[in-house]
């Protein structure tokens, strides 16, 4: 009930903004507010981020390597007979001195269990349990099950479907030393990019999600955590009472606790966890639409404590601020065209033509971000890049606007369902096993494919 009433009172307010617009001004004026508004914004995350290069290369921070606390890696299973075992083999390559890996079969209905019972013997700082089909569903209570028998002081989570190198503790270790930081997180790749134009968009989508990730954390912002590849101090985590189980993402409601906790949240672009792709479609929506509702949900949840806490710090607080306008300007642009094409065709004084423009200079906006993104973090040349920048925004038009939409009217007139909507993985034709190496032509790491 409290989540329906904060949206409904900021639909509402946005609402009348727009009546506001519509009969006092010229309402492109508010898109155009809106824009200059993300442009700003994003032009200092920008400055920000190579005033930061541009220090570090005049004074170097170097890591501290010394600092090595024993590390308990979690892995949720549910139904992962598919892919589990080639994970944890490469997940025991991890070249680090003192960490467990513990598997939590998550009341699975396949050959989990058995898979895990099979493999125990050769991994000997491998444990694993699993859980009773009455166990409380979803990936926070079983974390905070696993969390009862691990004895690490940092605790490192990672999807079924993980694939790191060797040397990936090693290098994101020492972003979790300083006293104030509670979490870090690891950049996200799609493994089977290739694989089909859905994959290709979704790495693509990562690479932004770097991108703005990297901006975030260059001004002390409210950097998030993405579930796979997250790395969380057990001081941190218990500051916060573990994982919310009433959340359906797990990973972003555990970085906005700890911001609200006056813990920072930091990103290593340059330690990367490597995850499946969706190949298909409308697994990909059922993904997406947890996504979006987990992440507006949060929000709502903590709306309050983002206001009134006192530990939060004013650009934590300002980051997520402009950060909800992803969710709030889908219905903004939808209800404006709605209007104004409701006025042309009435044959009343309309602002259509401005509108639309102004629509797709919005999608101007994402066009060039991708750009940047794919430039610096995939490295394609300049014409595969304009097209997969325009393919990818139109993607990301076609998937997240109307779930975003969607999932707004679900908050406010149906039942929360809780429901997780599980990503099947196994179902990528190939993995990469990055254990090996190569050089490609264009000066770009990639791996030897094997068959998952």
């Amino acid at each position: 009930m409290k989540e329906r009433i904060v949206l409904l009172s900021i639909i509402s307010s946005l609402l009348v903004l727009l009546y506001f617009f519509q009969n006092n001004m010229n309402t492109p004026c508010a898109f155009m507010t809106i824009l200059i508004f993300m442009s700003v914004y994003t032009a200092y995350m920008q400055i920000a981020f190579k005033h930061r290069v541009r220090k570090q290369r005049k004074h170097p921070v170097e890591k501290n390597y010394d600092y090595k606390p024993y590390v308990s890696i979690l892995i949720p299973a549910h139904n992962e007979a598919e892919v589990i075992s080639k994970t944890i083999e490469n997940i025991s390559k991890i070249e680090y001195p003192k960490y467990e890996i513990i598997v939590i079969d998550d009341r699975s209905t396949d050959d989990t269990a058995l898979v895990l019972e099979k493999i125990s013997n050769e991994y000997p700082n491998m444990k694993y349990f699993s859980r009773t089909k009455e166990a409380f569903p979803g990936k926070s209570a079983v974390l905070n099950d696993a969390m009862k028998i691990a004895k690490g002081d940092a605790i490192l989570v990672f999807d079924a479907d993980a694939r790191v190198k060797p040397d990936f503790l090693k290098e994101l270790i020492p972003a979790l030393e300083p006293e104030q930081v509670g979490a870090v997180q690891a950049r996200k790749v799609i493994i089977n990019r290739e694989q089909n134009f859905l994959t290709r968009c979704q790495d693509n989508e990562m690479a932004v999600d770097t991108h703005f990730q990297v901006g975030r954390d260059a001004v002390k912002g409210a950097v998030e955590l993405r579930g796979n590849g997250e790395l969380i101090k057990r001081k941190a985590l218990e500051d916060v009472n573990g994982w919310n189980i009433y959340t359906i993402t797990d990973d972003l409601d555990l970085s906005t606790r700890l911001q609200i906790k006056g813990w920072d949240v930091r990103f290593c672009p340059e330690v990367c966890v490597y995850e499946e792709g969706v190949p298909s479609y409308i697994p990909l929506v059922k993904q997406r639409r947890r996504w979006i509702e987990g992440s507006i949900r949060r929000y709502l949840e903590h709306f309050s404590d983002v206001l009134t806490s006192k530990d939060i710090s004013l650009r934590v607080s300002l980051d997520m601020t402009a950060y909800i306008t992803e969710f709030i300007l889908p219905v903004w642009m939808v209800s404006e065209v709605i209007i104004q094409s409701y006025r042309y065709i009435k044959d009343d004084p309309n602002w259509i033509l401005s509108s639309m423009a102004l629509s797709t200079l919005m999608c101007g906006f994402f066009i060039v971000a991708l750009f940047y993104s794919l430039r610096k973090y995939v490295k394609l040349k300049p014409m595969d890049n304009l097209i997969q920048s325009v393919t990818t925004a139109l993607y990301i038009v076609v998937l997240w606007f109307p779930l975003a939409i969607f999932i707004i009217f679900k908050i406010i007139f149906m039942k929360n369902n809780m429901d997780w909507g599980k990503t099947k993985h196994g179902t990528a034709k190939v993995v990469q096993d990055l254990s090996v190496e190569k050089k490609q032509s264009k000066e770009k790491e990639t791996e030897t494919l094997i068959k998952v």
